[in-house]
């Protein structure tokens, strides 16, 4: 059974850092490539940042503009998303997701994942 928790959400001020965590089970991280979404009310899910399971190759959505770092334990079969210089428009649940199939590219569309978290709530105040 494959299982995906995300932890790290909270409220902080413009400006500000987090960091999200996805503790992944069921499933080897270095064997997937594990992606982050987010989704603010009345919004599409959108794509924050992909790791490929080699580890060495990562993309991020155009938003992000080198504020966002993803990046893997492989000992704690764990995904991080370190976010820095968040702004309001940042506001949203955030995601982890994990695809059906071992050894796959990066995907940075939802529907290239067939396991999801439970989510994440971030809060950025202006």
């Amino acid at each position: 059974q494959v299982q995906l928790v995300e932890s790290g959400g909270g409220l902080v001020q413009a400006g500000g850092s987090l960091r999200l965590s996805c503790a992944v089970s069921g499933r080897t991280i270095s064997q997937y490539s594990i992606g982050w979404f987010r989704q603010a009310p009345g919004k599409e899910r959108e794509f924050v940042a992909a790791i490929h399971w080699r580890g060495v190759i990562t993309s991020y959505g155009d938003f992000v503009k080198g504020r966002f770092v993803i990046s893997r334990d492989n000992t704690k079969n764990t995904v991080y998303l370190q976010m820095n210089s968040l702004k309001p428009e940042d506001t949203a649940v955030y995601y982890c997701a994990a695809p059906r199939d071992s050894y796959g590219g990066i995907n940075a569309v939802p529907a290239g994942y067939a396991y999801w978290g439970q989510g994440t709530q971030v809060t950025i105040s202006s």
